[in-house]
């Protein structure tokens, strides 16, 4: 009677856990240290599947089998230093750089279409202007090599939320969304979609989350979706007829295909078209099993599956490490959700709310596109998984957007009251970060209170500590 007496009285582990993540989770600096743990340790699985997926190609193509992983850790650092320099900028310097990132961007895509379409550069060719080198999505020179839809993303990011942010409460009105919005969406659907769907794909979701953070009314995003598939029908009938990365001499039309081939039952793919990179990441994921081959033991990344350090890494993932790591990248990126979505909700400022919605948002909905086409849920686009493939310009973009959301959360009112209460080190933040500025004590709608006389009747400079103040709601 007395072991049951104890057993009752005894709480449960889940009652014991949930009031300690509660208290965890309600801490000032929560979301910082969720973002940060959960986008650096995306960065580590990605550095080390990278290596895994190009080792025995890099060593057979040059005897070398550090080359390619070399040049993604470059890549990294580079993305640290960006994730450093937008962690320390504060909200107005952002605001004002949004508009000549999405400049540089439109200019980068005008000449990158312009040259696709007058060499004719398809999937496999290569053109030369000059010192530059152009494929389909991305420039080169010296060693370098950038793509500017990665670079859309940014500005769009940026941009989009200073303009949204600066329209108020006229954002409900059909005139305020229409100039500039959506000329500008329009004409970066069309320079993306161009030669790469997917990424325009991504924009839309940026563009769905943008303003749904801003309370933009539903009908507002079915016209955007029918805008949306409208363009892309538009963009899938022009690939047929050679425009983009499409062949007018092609007998069926390939973006059709990549895009229904998912519909496919597997007895029925033909691996010699485009079912053939589904089949392959199924077979890698079948192979896997729940725990894996081992890491660096796949068997498949030898040639068989595609782009394998690129698009279809997850599928390395899943012959590597089984269901299991695949389990872990899909936490990870659920955490990074999570905080994203949090900072967004916590942010007083509506440009860095909208801002943070607009990253999150397309990190997730990029993660979504790669791993759902991968496992045969969605089209196959050609997108990265971010912070786990392969590519210079869409890791470094990445980083940054984190930095951005980094920078957010250490500017939510109460994490700002905690870094002002106690201080670190000047060293401190002059190697990591700022003190973020404190939050305004005023109400939102809430008048300056009076300035206090001076006993020789004349109105003093300051206000009383407390005076007109009250936690932000």
């Amino acid at each position: 009677m007395a072991d049951d007496r104890t057993r009752i009285a005894r709480p449960s582990l889940s009652r014991q856990l949930l009031p300690a993540v509660h208290g965890l989770l309600a801490r000032p600096l929560s979301s910082y240290y969720l973002l940060i743990a959960s986008a650096g340790l995306l960065l580590l699985i990605g550095l080390t599947m990278v290596f895994s997926a190009t080792s025995v190609k890099a060593y057979a193509a040059n005897g070398n089998a550090f080359s390619a992983i070399s040049s993604q850790a470059v890549y990294a650092l580079l993305g640290l230093v960006a994730f450093w320099i937008c962690q320390r900028l504060p909200g107005p310097t952002l605001r004002a750089l949004g508009k000549y990132v999405l400049g540089v961007a439109i200019v980068l895509l005008c000449f990158l279409n312009l040259v696709v379409e007058l060499k004719g550069v398809g999937p496999n060719k290569i053109a030369h202007v000059g010192p530059i080198s152009v494929s389909l999505l991305s420039l080169s020179t010296g060693g370098v090599s950038v793509q500017p839809s990665e670079l859309a993303k940014l500005g769009l990011v940026l941009w989009g939320a200073d303009v949204i942010a600066g329209k108020g409460p006229a954002l409900g009105h059909w005139r305020e969304l229409a100039m500039p919005l959506f000329p500008v969406v329009g004409l970066l659907f069309v320079l993306v979609g161009y030669n790469d769907v997917g990424t325009m794909l991504v924009l839309l979701a940026l563009i769905v989350g943008l303003l749904w953070a801003a309370g933009v009314r539903l009908r507002v995003f079915g016209a955007l979706g029918v805008l949306g598939l409208t363009g892309i029908g538009l963009l899938i009938a022009a690939a047929s007829r050679g425009a983009g990365s499409g062949s007018a001499e092609a007998a069926t039309n390939y973006r059709v295909q990549r895009l229904t081939a998912f519909l496919t039952p597997l007895d029925k793919c033909d691996l010699s078209d485009t079912c053939y990179q589904l089949v392959q990441g199924r077979s890698a994921i079948f192979e896997g099993g729940w725990f894996g081959v081992g890491l660096g033991k796949s068997a498949l990344k030898w040639g068989w599956v595609p782009e394998a350090e690129n698009d279809f890494i997850y599928a390395i993932v899943a012959e590597e490490l089984g269901v299991v790591g695949c389990t872990v990248v899909l936490a990870l990126f659920a955490v990074l959700t999570y905080a994203g979505f949090r900072i967004a909700r916590r942010s007083a400022d509506p440009f860095r709310r909208l801002a943070a919605a607009a990253i999150t948002t397309w990190l997730v909905a990029q993660a979504v596109i790669n791993m759902g086409g991968v496992v045969g849920l969605l089209p196959i686009t050609g997108l990265p998984l971010p912070f786990i493939s392969a590519g210079g310009s869409a890791l470094v973009v990445a980083m940054a957007g984190i930095g951005m959301l980094a920078s957010f959360a250490r500017a939510e009112p109460d994490a700002a009251r905690a870094l002002n209460a106690r201080p670190t080190p000047r060293w401190v933040r002059l190697v990591w970060a700022p003190l973020p500025p404190l939050p305004s004590q005023r109400r939102p709608g809430q008048p300056r209170p009076p300035a206090l006389k001076k006993p020789g009747g004349q109105a003093g400079g300051t206000a009383p500590v407390g005076a007109g103040g009250g936690r932000r709601r």
